[in-house]
This record gives C-alpha cells, structure tokens and sequence, in this order.
C-alpha cells in the first residue's frame, strides 16, 4: 500500500507537470490570463483575495504540484499493481475538475463556477484535467509494470 501511495504520488506530479503544459499554452493564447492556482493562492495569502501578491506564483506552483501529488496517491490505490483503464483516468481527472472549479474553488469566492467563468478558461482546463487523468493512468500503470516482479 505505502509503494501505491509513493507511486501514485510520483505519477501525480509529472501528471500535473505535463497539465501545466496546457494551462501555459492555454495562458499564452490569451484562453486564460491568470492562472487558477496561482488565483487560489492569492486568495489564501494575508490581505485582499483579488490583489497580486508576492510569492503568489511560487506558492501557487507548490500548492498545485502537491494537490496533484496528493490526487495522484489517491488514484493509485485501488489498482495495487492493475492497470488502471487510461477512461478510468480521464474521468478522474475531469472529476477533479468539476468538483474544483463547478464546487469548493467558487464556494470559496476564488473564481467564478464553470458555467459562469469567461469562455476559454473552462475549456483550457478541461483539456488540462483530461491530460492529467491520462498521463496518472499511463505513469501509475508503468510503475506498476516495473515494481511489479519486485512486490513481496
């Protein structure tokens, strides 16, 4: 169990590495201006929740590999050494998405709820979310793969 937290954890991270990808490239088409974790970031920090802040994007960056980190262990343990289906993944990373940005990200006041945000943001981050719950599944699998002979 510990091995499917680690690996799922590790998975997790290069997932929303490459998920980052998409959100840059949805930001330099001018999709999406201020990225939401560096938005939910601010929003924790001392002072106004909708000024800039030093240390947003540092803390927003951290806070956003660690979310996916910790999503990522959460995916891995059920499959405990199975392949977990790539549609599996793509669905739970639209989940994320949906329980985030249509739940507790506009509960909180932070961003507004998907059916009401400004129309290219919804659509960079569902692609991001897909490319998060298809490279989970793919690296979670491959890490099964290649721990696999050495489980007890």
């Amino acid at each position: 169990m510990k091995r499917d937290l680690v690996n799922g954890a590790v998975s997790g991270v290069l997932a929303t590495a490459v998920m980052s990808t998409v959100m840059l490239a949805g930001d330099r088409a001018g999709l999406m201006p201020d990225q939401p974790p560096r938005r939910i970031a601010r929003a924790f920090m001392p002072g106004h929740r909708h000024r800039p802040k030093r240390g947003e994007g540092v803390l927003g960056a951290i806070s956003h590999f660690g979310f996916g980190g910790v999503c990522g262990a959460l995916f891995a343990l059920p499959w405990e050494g199975r392949r977990a289906p790539l549609t599996v993944g793509v669905g739970y990373g639209l989940a994320i998405w949906l329980v985030s940005y249509q739940g507790w990200v506009p509960a909180l006041g932070i961003l507004p709820p998907i059916s009401s945000d400004r129309p290219g943001r919804p659509v960079v981050m569902a692609a991001g979310h897909v490319v998060y719950g298809v490279v989970l599944a793919l690296a979670v699998n491959g890490l099964n793969a290649a721990l696999g002979s050495r489980r007890p």
